[in-house]
């Protein structure tokens, strides 16, 4: 296996991990998560630019609930999110 990616299938796999994280919170009772609200809240904390692709799957599958939900309320206090 080619342990190099291309940028766009980095991107794919990323996305894809993603829409997996919030089908899982749409499992328990959170309906209104999206793929592009898990990478926004996961991406946030990334000032500093991208970390190795280890650590961005890791932030995205190690994500919690209460972790994504205080990431929405204070978009939603910023004004960013709604």
């Amino acid at each position: 296996m080619n342990d190099e990616y291309t940028e766009q299938e980095l991107n794919e796999l990323i996305e894809q991990l993603c829409r997996s994280k919030a089908e899982e919170f749409r499992m328990i009772g959170y309906e209104q998560v999206s793929g592009e609200d898990i990478w926004n809240c996961v991406s946030d904390k990334y000032h500093k630019g991208i970390p190795s692709l280890h650590q961005v799957v890791n932030d995205i599958l190690s994500l919690k609930v209460t972790s994504f939900m205080n990431y929405m309320t204070l978009s939603a206090f910023k004004g960013s999110r709604f």
